[in-house]
Formats: structure tokens, C-alpha cells, sequence
């Protein structure tokens, strides 16, 4: 049997600790640098747009809300927004319009004067329901066709990126 020489005896156990730090102090950097990466952000939620109580009966209830995408290191954020219009007391008896026009994206706008929802972009008109009147528009308003009440009295749309 052979005896190993100091000198090789340093250089494998130097190897062998360097070796231990390096991977002790660079996993967790690379894990840091990629994780971002990695992660998921939320497309779904429920969303709270206002209490019942404050939403008129005929008269759309403007709201809007902001959600915020990370894909890796970069935030974007996007305001998005609709009407709620109520038919009657029943609290299941409403729709919600989405606020962006079908056509570019524009945000419609509600007038009070002319009962209906106005585009700025191109004039479009939509009917209180989000039926096209006039214009470009190839579809009417879309809607958010999940909602609920909270036991607050609050009301909540299911919100899905796509």
C-alpha cells in the first residue's frame, strides 16, 4: 500500500472543502437568479367592485381595478373596468359590462344624456344592455358572466386573464 504525500493530501482536501462552499454558497444564488423565472403568476381571481347597496337599479355602476402581472423580473400593471347594471332588487337580476370597446379597445364611457355607452376612438355607440348601435364595433360589450355576493354584501367577478 501506498502512502499519499502531504502535498496531495492538501490538494484533495482543499479541493474537497472548496468544493462544499462553492456549492453551499452557489445553489442558493443560482436557485435566487432563476426562481422568478420560474414562479407562476396569478391569471384568476375574484375581483370586488363595490357593494350591492350602492348599485342603482337602471343606472350602470362604473368600477375599475388594476391587476399586476410578474413574469419573471418584470411587473406589468393593467387597469381594467366595466358597469354593473341592475334590472331589479334581486341581487342575481344584473349583468356586468366589460368597459372595453369590441373594436380597438378603447375605453366606452357612459352618458346619461343619450342612454348609451359612447366610444371615444370611433363614436360607437352600445345600447344599456352592451348591444352594438352604431359604428364599427364587430360584437357587442363583452361580459363578466361570473359574479357573486358576498355575505357582506359586496359584489365580486371572476376576473381570468386571456
Amino acid at each position: 500500500m501506498s502512502e499519499v504525500s502531504r502535498r496531495d493530501f492538501i490538494k484533495v482536501t482543499t479541493g474537497i472543502v472548496g468544493g462544499i462552499i462553492g456549492a453551499a454558497i452557489g445553489l442558493p444564488a443560482v436557485y435566487y437568479l432563476i426562481d422568478p423565472a420560474l414562479r407562476a403568476g396569478a391569471k384568476e381571481a375574484w375581483i370586488p367592485i363595490g357593494k350591492l347597496e350602492n348599485m342603482e337599479i337602471g343606472k350602470p355602476y362604473p368600477f375599475s381595478f388594476t391587476r399586476v402581472q410578474v413574469n419573471g423580473w418584470e411587473r406589468t400593471s393593467t387597469s381594467r373596468g366595466g358597469f354593473v347594471v341592475r334590472n331589479s332588487e334581486d341581487p342575481d337580476d344584473l349583468f356586468v359590462l366589460n368597459s372595453t370597446c369590441t373594436h380597438l379597445a378603447c375605453t366606452v364611457n357612459w352618458s346619461e344624456n343619450d342612454q348609451v355607452f359612447l366610444c371615444p376612438c370611433h363614436d360607437a355607440k352600445f345600447s344599456p344592455q352592451g348591444e352594438v348601435l352604431s359604428g364599427p364595433p364587430p360584437r357587442p360589450l363583452d361580459r363578466f358572466t361570473e359574479f357573486r355576493i358576498t355575505d357582506e354584501g359586496a359584489l365580486e367577478i371572476f376576473y381570468k386573464e386571456g
